[in-house]
C-alpha cells in the first residue's frame, strides 16, 4: 500500500478540503486524514499513480507539495541533515565571505557548487581562500548577527528525538558552525570541515580530508552501523548537489527548497513547506510535534 501526503506552508496554511478530496476520489483512495487543518493531508492509495508527475506540477502551482511513498516503514529511527540552506536560512561561507568584502564572488561559486555546475571540493578550497586575513573572531560575530534557524527546525528535533530517534549534522561547512547549530537544536553528533587558523586569523585553508558528497555517505554507514540500523531506517534532508549521495541512499530523502539538478534526483520534493513536513511525511500530525 502506498499513502499520498499534500502539504503546504504552515505560514500561509491554503490546503483545501476540496483539492484533497478532488485527489483522493480521482486516485480511489481511502479516507483522508488530516495531519493539520489546512496545512497537511493525507489518504492511502493501492499503487504509486501513473499520473503522479503530472499531478506534482499542477499542485505545486497553488502552492502543495505532493508526497508518494509505501506506508510501511515510513517513521524513520534516524535523521542525517544537512545545515546550510536546510537547518539554517544562510550559507555560512557566503556570510563571511560578506563581512570579507567578497561577498558577491563566493556567493557565485557556492551557487555552482549546489547546483552541481563545478567540483565541490575545488568549489570550497577557492572560496575559504579568498577568506584568508578575516579575523577568527569574525566566526561568531556572524553566528550572533546573520545565521537564523530553518523553521520547523526546533519541532522536527524535539519530536523525533522525542519518540527515540537519533539525529547526525553532516556539513560541507564547517565545525565552529555545526557545532553551536547542533547544540542548538539538539543533534546528537555533528561533522563538518574545519577552518584553519593561524594568530587570530583565518589563514585561506581548509583542514583535510573535504567533507563532501562521498564523505555524507560514509558518514551515514559509519552512523548507522554505529546504531545497528539501515538505510531504509534513516530519514535526509538537504537541497544541494553534494547532498544526493546520501538523499537517493535512505529510506526517505528530501529535498527541502532544493536546487533544480538536486530536486530532480529525488522523489520527495518540499518547496512549500518549512522542516516540519519531514514530520508530516513520517504521518506526524501537528499535535503530536514537541516544541
Amino acid at each position: 500500500m502506498f499513502i499520498a501526503t499534500l502539504i503546504t506552508d504552515p505560514k500561509n496554511p491554503s490546503l483545501t478540503r476540496e483539492v484533497v478530496e478532488n485527489l483522493r476520489n480521482a486516485w480511489g483512495g481511502g479516507e483522508a486524514q488530516w495531519l493539520a487543518v489546512g496545512e497537511a493531508a493525507e489518504f492511502v492509495i493501492g499503487a504509486r499513480p501513473a499520473n503522479f508527475e503530472t499531478v506534482w506540477v499542477d499542485l505545486q502551482s497553488i502552492g502543495v507539495d505532493l508526497i508518494c511513498q509505501r506506508t510501511e516503514g515510513r517513521r524513520k529511527k534516524m535523521l542525517l541533515a544537512d545545515m546550510d540552506s536546510t537547518m539554517i536560512q544562510q550559507e555560512c561561507i557566503d556570510e563571511l565571505a560578506d563581512e570579507a568584502g567578497v561577498g558577491p564572488r563566493v556567493a557565485d561559486i557556492t551557487a555552482r557548487a549546489m547546483n552541481g555546475e563545478i567540483d565541490f571540493d575545488g568549489a570550497l578550497r577557492e572560496r575559504v581562500g579568498l577568506l584568508a586575513g578575516l579575523p577568527e573572531t569574525v566566526i561568531e560575530q556572524v553566528l550572533e548577527t546573520r545565521i537564523t534557524l530553518m523553521p520547523g527546525g526546533p519541532e522536527l528535533l524535539a519530536t523525533m528525538k522525542a519518540n527515540g530517534a537519533y539525529a547526525a549534522l553532516v556539513s560541507g561547512g564547517f565545525t565552529a558552525f555545526t557545532s553551536a547549530i547542533a547544540g542548538r537544536l539538539g543533534f546528537d553528533e555533528n561533522h563538518a570541515n574545519t577552518l584553519i587558523a593561524q594568530d587570530g586569523k583565518l589563514t585561506g585553508e581548509v583542514g583535510l580530508p573535504i567533507l563532501g558528497k562521498q564523505a555524507k555517505v560514509d558518514a551515514l554507514e559509519k552512523i548507522t552501523a554505529q546504531l545497528d540500523l539501515t538505510d531504509a531506517d534513516v530519514i535526509a534532508v538537504g537541497d544541494g548537489a553534494n547532498d544526493l549521495g546520501m538523499l537517493t541512499r535512505v529510506g526517505t530523502g528530501v529535498a527541502l527548497h532544493a536546487k533544480p539538478a538536486v530536486a530532480a534526483q529525488c522523489d520527495v520534493r518540499i518547496n512549500h513547506g518549512d522542516l516540519t513536513a519531514l514530520l508530516f511525511v513520517q504521518g506526524y500530525a501537528r499535535d503530536e510535534f514537541v516544541t
